[in-house]
């Protein structure tokens, strides 16, 4: 009998990845598509500042609605753009780290030229769409997250081990955005609390994202405070953990948060967070990449004290 040869099977894409040609497949690689983690955790922030503000102001249900998929719009256009940008300044670099060196500029399979198009393209859909939904302040906050925070975050870690600190406020502006646009006012110690908070998250979970390729990262020149931190690491790390849910406690007490706030919110974040560390092994880069991801989850357990907060405010008021 004679054996047939051995066909070689297809890699399996990830969705939405195979329902595109060959051609567009590394457009949607660049913008992370088919890793939707960095836009939930661009999206989270926004979500938290408009409910907080839905709750001080008893904005409508629908008007709030409204803002959740405004919010998700703007997340996307922000998260897609940070990585097309970063992409295209990080691609030598990414080339010699091995988690890195199939994305599209990295292996070649997108020009410099073309990716530089592309992200002026996402640079205009984003600024139409804040044009079209902002105005004023809250304006503002959200071209300049849209182009220079993102913009000058691939610099940093050419500069210092301490990218990720830049890269807390850049996830974060979304916050402001929200609040803002639904009060109109600038309420100095809510924002103050909840940005340093939402900053303390973000050097937690892109420090244990760093920690996926702190070997390759040495070898060629890119700095992280995964790095920085060596024999600290996980001290540091659980310090970061701490000051969030501390200071996500003084936000919701600066806005009146109810019971449900500091049960849900806080405690569920607390929880969340200490099943994180006991599960979470830095030196493994799989082990560190699902703790990444569950930090979008962890964002469903703020939203919930939130949320139920909100709902009940707007319901004792329709019952008034």
């Amino acid at each position: 009998m004679v054996e047939k040869p051995a066909v070689s099977e297809k890699p399996v894409l990830k969705f939405p990845l195979g329902l595109v040609s060959e051609g567009v497949r590394p457009y949607l690689e660049l913008i992370r598509l088919e890793k939707p983690t960095g836009t939930i955790l661009m999206f989270w922030p926004f979500i938290w500042g408009l409910t907080m503000a839905a709750y001080t102001v008893g904005l409508p249900l629908n008007a709030y609605f409204a803002g959740v998929g405004k919010a998700f719009v703007a997340a996307f256009l922000l998260r897609s753009s940070a990585c097309t940008i970063n992409d295209i300044f990080d691609r030598k670099m990414d080339a010699g780290v091995e988690r890195c060196k199939t994305r599209p500029l990295a292996s070649g399979r997108i020009s410099v030229v073309a990716a530089t198009l592309y992200l002026l393209s996402q640079y205009a859909a984003g600024v139409a769409f804040f044009l079209k939904t902002e105005q004023g302040f809250p304006l503002q906050v959200a071209l300049f997250q849209l182009i220079p925070l993102f913009g000058i975050y691939p610099l940093m870690k050419r500069v210092t081990y301490w990218p990720q600190a830049w890269l807390g406020f850049a996830m974060n502006f979304g916050f402001i955005t929200a609040w803002v646009s639904v009060t109109g006012t600038v309420n100095y110690p809510i924002i103050a609390a909840a940005m340093a908070s939402t900053w303390c998250w973000t050097m937690l979970y892109d420090t244990i994202y760093a920690c996926q390729d702190m070997k390759d990262d040495i070898k060629v020149g890119v700095r992280s405070t995964a790095i920085l931190f060596g024999t600290w690491l996980r001290p540091l790390l659980v310090l970061f953990g701490i000051v969030f849910v501390s200071l996500l406690a003084v936000a919701g007490s600066f806005n009146g948060q109810g019971t449900p706030y500091f049960v849900v919110s806080i405690g569920g974040t607390l929880l969340h967070l200490i099943w994180q560390f006991r599960t979470v092994d830095l030196d493994v880069p799989k082990s560190c990449w699902r703790n990444f991801n569950s930090n979008g989850e962890l964002g469903w357990i703020v939203w919930g004290g939130l949320m139920l907060d909100y709902v009940l405010r707007h319901r004792a008021t329709l019952s008034a």
